[in-house]
C-alpha cells in the first residue's frame, strides 16, 4: 500500500505543479519569486517577456543584483524584499531593472510573503509591469470614470443590441430621464424622430468601425406632453472590443453626443437672412430695368417666392389714381398718420389664436368691429379688392398680370386677406394638423395650400391691396420672421404698384383708400 500512496502523492504533486506553472505563464503580469535565501524559484513568460532572461536563465540564480538588478540599485530592492517578507499585506513600489541587453526599465511592483501551512515565512513574489503600462492602464480607468461623471457631452455605452447599457449625468439630463431607467430600453422608447438614423449609425459602427467625422443628428424626444422641438445632436461613434479576446469581439458602441440646436439654428437664421437679404437686392436691381412698373412689382413678387412660399397673390383694392407726391386729401389725414405696428393675428375663422399683437388697430375702441378704426371702417364699408398678380397654380413660373377687370374677389367678411386690409399689417392662417378637404377653394387660394400669410400693400400712407404668401404642407407655418420678411417684400410691391398707378391696373372705379 506504501509505494501506491507515494505514487498517487507524486502524481497529484506533478498535477498541482503543472497546473500552477500555467497559472504563472497566463498572467498578464510578470511574476518572480524567492525563496527565504534570495534563490529565484519561479519566473514566467511575462517577467521573460519584459526583461529578455528566459525562465531557465532565471530560476535558481541567488537574488538580482548583477543580472537584473544594477549594483548601485541592489541594495534598495533587497531591502524592499525583505521588507515585504516582514509585513503583513501588498507592498507596492517602484524598481528600477536591468534588461538582458542592458537597457534599464521602470516596473511597479507588488510583493507579499509566501508562508507555510503552518504560517512561516519560506519566500516572497513579486508581480511587476512596466510602468508606462500601469500608467495608461490608470488613465484608461480615471477617463471612464470622468466620461461618466463629469463630461459636458452625453455619454452612453450601446450594446451589441442597440440598447443602452451605461449613461453618463449629462446624458441622462439630455434625455430628461433618469441615469437607471434608460438601461435596457429599446432606443424606440426615447425618440420619436430620429431613431432610425441612430439605429443605422450605430449598426454601421459595429460592422465597418468608427466613422471618420461627426454627425449631427436631429431627433424629437418621447413625451407624455406636448410634443417637443426637434434637437440637433453633434454625435460621434467609438466601437468597443474586448481587450483581453485574441480576436476582437464586439461589446457595442460608446456614442458621444452633444445638443447643438441653438447654435445650429442661429447658423440656419443667419443664413435665412443673408440668403433673404441678396434676394431683395437682387430684385431691386431687376425691378430697376424693368420699363412698366407693373411688370417691377411682379419681379418683386417672383424673388419673394423663391425659398419662402409656393404661391403669390396680389390683389388690388378698388381705389382712384394715386395723388401726386405729398398731396393727402384732408379726409384722409387722419389714415395717412395714424398707422403704427399692429402685429399680426391668426384666422379667426379658423380657430386660430393671436399670434402676435393685439389683433385691433390704432384708435380702435373696444366692441368696435374689425377694423373700424375712428369710424374710417365705418364710412369706407368691406374692401373690395381685385385679383391682379398671381403666380401660376400649376407648374412653377413667373407671377402672370391678370386682365383688368374690375371683378373683385368673394371674399369672406372675416377672409385673412379682408384682415390684413382692415388692420393694416399681417395674418397668419393654416389649416391646422387635420387639413380639412376644401380649406384653400373656400378661401379661394390653390388647391393643396395649407400655411397662408396676408400682408397690406403700403405706400405713401394709404393701404393699395394685400399681398398674400401660401404654402403646401411640404412646408412649415408661416412665422414672425416670415411675416416681416413679407412686410419688406410688401412694400417693395407696393411702391412699384402704386408707381404704376394701382387703380388703373385694378379697372375699377373710384374709390377712397384707406
Amino acid at each position: 500500500m506504501a509505494p501506491a500512496r507515494r505514487a498517487t502523492e507524486q502524481t497529484d504533486d506533478s498535477g498541482d505543479s503543472g497546473l500552477l506553472a500555467a497559472l504563472l505563464d497566463g498572467m498578464d503580469a510578470a511574476l518572480a519569486a524567492f525563496a527565504a535565501d534570495g534563490t529565484v524559484t519561479h519566473w514566467n513568460h511575462e517577467a521573460e517577456r519584459i526583461l529578455g532572461w528566459t525562465t531557465a536563465e532565471a530560476v535558481g540564480r541567488t537574488g538580482l543584483t548583477g543580472w537584473a538588478v544594477r549594483k548601485e540599485d541592489a541594495d534598495g530592492i533587497e531591502a524592499a524584499l525583505a521588507a515585504a517578507m516582514r509585513s503583513p499585506g501588498r507592498q507596492v513600489q517602484e524598481f528600477a531593472l536591468l534588461t538582458k541587453d542592458g537597457h534599464r526599465v521602470l516596473v511597479r511592483t507588488q510583493s507579499s510573503a509566501v508562508r507555510d501551512p503552518g504560517g512561516r515565512v519560506v519566500g516572497v513574489y513579486c508581480a511587476f509591469s512596466e510602468v508606462h503600462t500601469q500608467l495608461d492602464l490608470e488613465r484608461s480607468v480615471a477617463l471612464a470614470e470622468a466620461l461618466f461623471e463629469d463630461a459636458s457631452w452625453g455619454v452612453v455605452l450601446i450594446d451589441a443590441d442597440l440598447r443602452p447599457a451605461v449613461v453618463n449625468a449629462h446624458a441622462g439630463r439630455i434625455l430628461g430621464v433618469g441615469r437607471t431607467a434608460l438601461l435596457g430600453r429599446p432606443l424606440g422608447e426615447l425618440l420619436v424622430q430620429g431613431v432610425d438614423e441612430l439605429e443605422c449609425a450605430l449598426q454601421h459602427v459595429l460592422s465597418e468601425g468608427a466613422p471618420q467625422a461627426t454627425a449631427e443628428l436631429w431627433v424629437t424626444l418621447r413625451s407624455e406632453g406636448a410634443e417637443l422641438p426637434r434637437r440637433c445632436w453633434r454625435s460621434g461613434f467609438v466601437r468597443l472590443a474586448s481587450p483581453l479576446a485574441e480576436e476582437p469581439v464586439p461589446l457595442g458602441v460608446a456614442w458621444l453626443f452633444q445638443d447643438v440646436t441653438d447654435t445650429k439654428r442661429a447658423e440656419q437664421e443667419g443664413s435665412l437672412l443673408r440668403f433673404r437679404a441678396r434676394q431683395l437686392h437682387r430684385a431691386g436691381r431687376a425691378a430697376a430695368e424693368c420699363p412698366d412698373p407693373a411688370e417691377g412689382a411682379a419681379v418683386h413678387l417672383d424673388f419673394a417666392l423663391a425659398g419662402f412660399a409656393d404661391h403669390g397673390l396680389v390683389d388690388l383694392a378698388t381705389m382712384p389714381l394715386p395723388a401726386p407726391y405729398g398731396a393727402v386729401a384732408e379726409d384722409e389725414a387722419y389714415d395717412a398718420c395714424d398707422v403704427g405696428d399692429v402685429g399680426d393675428v391668426g384666422d379667426v375663422g379658423d380657430g386660430a389664436g393671436a399670434a402676435g399683437g393685439t389683433g385691433m388697430p390704432p384708435g380702435s375702441t373696444p366692441g368696435a368691429a374689425p377694423g373700424a378704426d375712428a369710424g374710417h371702417g365705418a364710412r369706407h364699408g368691406r374692401p373690395r379688392l381685385v385679383r391682379t398678380l398671381a403666380s401660376p397654380a400649376g407648374a412653377p413660373g413667373p407671377a402672370e398680370r391678370l386682365p383688368a377687370t374690375g371683378i373683385p374677389v368673394p371674399y369672406a367678411p372675416r377672409h385673412p386677406a379682408v384682415q390684413a386690409y382692415e388692420r393694416r399689417g399681417s395674418v397668419r392662417t393654416g389649416a391646422g394638423p387635420a387639413s380639412p378637404e376644401g380649406w384653400a377653394a373656400a378661401r379661394h387660394w390653390p388647391d393643396g395650400t395649407v400655411h397662408g400669410l396676408c400682408v397690406a400693400l403700403r405706400s405713401r400712407g394709404r393701404t393699395l391691396g394685400v399681398a398674400t404668401f401660401l404654402r403646401t404642407p411640404a412646408r412649415r407655418p408661416f412665422d414672425r420672421a416670415d411675416a416681416d420678411y413679407a412686410e419688406e417684400a410688401a412694400a417693395r410691391i407696393a411702391a412699384a404698384l402704386d408707381l404704376a398707378g394701382a387703380a388703373a391696373l385694378g379697372g375699377a372705379p373710384s374709390a377712397h383708400c384707406r
